[in-house]
Formats: structure tokens, C-alpha cells, sequence
């Protein structure tokens, strides 16, 4: 099994910056790819963007390809997303997201995740 904690959330201002964090424990040596969804009040949960663990690339939603970017510390298990130039709309909880090979194409999940953490609040104003 896999435990995803997020941090790095927050309240920031209109242009500003945030960078979240997502660390992986238990069975680390099965996942095959990580990355993140959001959800906005009142709407549907959304991938963002995605890695593969083992460097096979990475995706990235149309939305958010060029203000945000993804990375990986392979040896601690843990993945970030930097947010950049964020505004009211990118307000939502962000969830990391894990899965093993049968889940994932390189860098992207074919299959809705299986594993996910608790969420970090995300809020721009």
C-alpha cells in the first residue's frame, strides 16, 4: 500500500507563487507514476500534471502547461508542483496522486489513481 502527505498550500495574492510537495511512503518501489489533481468548489476533481517515477516523461493539462511545473526527488519519494503566476481561478485543493506500472503510460495515468492524499488548500486572492 502507499500514503501520500501533501504540504505547501496556502492563502497568497493574485501573481504570487506556491510550491507543493508530495511524499510517498509504503510500498514506494511499486509506483510507476505521481502527480496532481485539483477541485474547485462546486466542480469535478481534474488532473493538473503528472511524472514518471522512473524518467519516462511527463504531462501536463493544457490549463496549466508553461505557469506551472512539475518535478521529482526519485530518492526521497517525494514530487513537487511549482505554481507560478497564480490567480482566483486556480483556487482549489490539490491532491498528489499515485499508481503503480498498470496505471500509468510514462509520465501519465491512464486509469483514474488509485492512491491519493488528503488534500492542501490551495487560495489566491
Amino acid at each position: 500500500h502507499v500514503q501520500l502527505v501533501e504540504s505547501g498550500g496556502g492563502s497568497v495574492q493574485d501573481g504570487g507563487s506556491l510550491r507543493l510537495s508530495c511524499a510517498a511512503s509504503g510500498d514506494t518501489g511499486s509506483i510507476s507514476c505521481m502527480g496532481w489533481y485539483r477541485q474547485a468548489p462546486g466542480k469535478e476533481r481534474e488532473v493538473v500534471a503528472s511524472i514518471s517515477m522512473h524518467g519516462l516523461g511527463t504531462y501536463f493539462a493544457p490549463s496549466w502547461e508553461g505557469r506551472f511545473a512539475i518535478s521529482q526527488d526519485k530518492a526521497n519519494h517525494t514530487i513537487y508542483l511549482q505554481m507560478n503566476g497564480l490567480n482566483p481561478d486556480d483556487t482549489a485543493m490539490y491532491y498528489c496522486a499515485a499508481d503503480t506500472p498498470a496505471y500509468c503510460s510514462g509520465g501519465l495515468f491512464i486509469h483514474r489513481p488509485r492512491y491519493w492524499g488528503q488534500g492542501t488548500q490551495v487560495t489566491v486572492s
